[in-house]
């Protein structure tokens, strides 16, 4: 069955071309810095917000149209499989993304569970093999169901946890079945609300504990996708364990788990804990644990996760500029974790809406090659540090200096060199020539 008759597959027209149903500026097999664009950006679609989003929120019902909501239970996931795959082949997407219940109704007991997972599971597994699509990665939802309302792997009752670990051994499985690149951990309530009853060492300890039994599983079953763990500072718990990139770092530091973990990055989480998208991606970068981006954007007058189609291309520029730098995500890629806007409810805006973020990485990409060949910022950040490339400042990056051996230097010499102007905006008004630029 076709569920979106109404729309051919879209391909590359340029950008003059004034069909909607067209790509811009993504060239899938246009080569930039190397590489074609498709393995550039290794493009994603996530399955919960494409397939089972309806459109509902704090003050209003669903209002998506989908030709598959006429169907139920199994016979609905059987549906949104064959949807998906229709989107993701009229769209040229190489990936897609899920969690668990995404794919499977729960059901009325874990063990009901795991059988409609393996049902669901079948038919994917059938379609990929037809049609050479991938799974970017697979994750366990253990935030939705009501047993989670204290956490999963930081919750206070034992039994959950145990649920929790379950879900994700299945979830491992599934990703080794199907043949995911990486596997996601999101902890959506691996938090907490207050500290008068929050016992916060035992919490940590124990997520710290289920992602060592996660490592060991997949070692285990000869799973081999990269773990990644994607940071979020709030909502839904007022206080996350995984609060930006630099706190989950320091937390698989402290547990020995930075060796088998990377992490899978958001826009909009990063606007949520008052940082830029590029900050987040450099602080894992420099640290060598830039894995995979979540592509999206917020809205900066609301205080909320909006996960909005990425279209600010001077974000997205500045976003492939430290892929780039990183050489790559390797395994990972950019997955539309982002949804249609209430009121665009038809499923032609699903189609839509994808062409507008494919194109706005794929323009964004060009211009970071652009600026790093021309080495825009490179040339200026090495002239700026330039101190620290001889005598006292050789000395310092060397390890050389001591706190005496530098007393001594500012004491010879009192008038230190001048500073020179950062030119912030200057460097901001070039950024926007070549952004502007034709």
């Amino acid at each position: 069955m076709a569920y979106f008759e109404q729309v051919s597959k879209i391909h590359f027209e340029g950008k003059q071309s004034n069909n909607p149903f067209a790509f811009k500026f993504y060239n899938p097999q246009e080569i930039v810095a190397g590489k074609t664009m498709e393995e550039h950006l290794r493009f994603s679609m996530a399955y919960w917000h494409t397939l089972v989003a309806g459109g509902t929120d704090p003050f209003g019902v669903e209002t998506a149209v989908r030709p598959w909501s006429k169907f139920t239970g199994l016979d609905l996931a059987k549906a949104r499989v064959e949807a998906a795959f229709e989107l993701l082949d009229k769209l040229n997407l190489p990936y897609f993304a899920f969690h668990d219940v995404d794919i499977a109704p729960e059901g009325a007991s874990l063990k009901e569970f795991y059988s409609n997972l393996d049902t669901i599971v079948d038919l994917i597994e059938e379609h990929m093999k037809a049609t050479g699509k991938k799974l970017l990665w697979n994750t366990a939802n253990m935030f939705s169901h009501p047993r989670y309302l204290h956490g999963a792997a930081t919750t206070c009752n034992a039994d959950v946890y145990a649920h929790a670990a379950a879900q994700i051994k299945k979830g491992l499985e599934v990703g080794k079945r199907l043949g995911a690149d990486n596997y996601v951990f999101w902890g959506g309530r691996e938090g907490y609300e207050t500290l008068l009853n929050t016992d916060m060492k035992l919490e940590q300890d124990n997520l710290g504990r289920m992602f060592h039994m996660a490592v060991d599983y997949a070692r285990e079953i000869g799973f081999d996708a990269q773990f990644l763990i994607e940071p979020k500072p709030k909502e839904p718990t007022k206080h996350q364990y995984d609060f930006d990139a630099a706190t989950t770092i320091a937390f698989l530091q402290k547990y020995d788990l930075d060796q088998h973990f990377k992490l899978n990055l958001e826009a909009n989480h990063a606007t949520l804990a008052g940082h830029t998208f590029d900050h987040e991606l450099r602080v894992a970068r420099i640290n060598g644990m830039l894995g995979s981006l979540d592509a999206n954007q917020g809205d900066l007058m609301l205080g909320w996760d909006t996960d909005e189609f990425p279209v600010d291309l001077y974000d997205a520029t500045l976003t492939m500029y430290e892929v780039l730098q990183n050489e790559g995500l390797g395994r990972g890629g950019i997955n539309f974790d982002a949804k249609v806007r209430r009121a665009s409810f038809e499923p032609e805006d699903l189609f839509l809406a994808h062409i507008a973020g494919m194109d706005t990485y794929a323009k964004g990409l060009k211009i970071a090659a652009k600026l790093i060949e021309d080495r825009v910022f490179e040339d200026f950040i090495e002239k700026r540090y330039s101190s620290f490339k001889e005598g006292i400042g050789a000395d310092i990056v060397s390890g050389k200096a001591t706190l005496a051996s530098l007393a001594e230097y500012a004491l010879a010499n009192e008038a230190p060199r001048k500073n020179a102007s950062g030119r912030q905006e200057y460097l901001k008004a070039t950024l926007n020539q070549y952004i502007l630029v034709d």
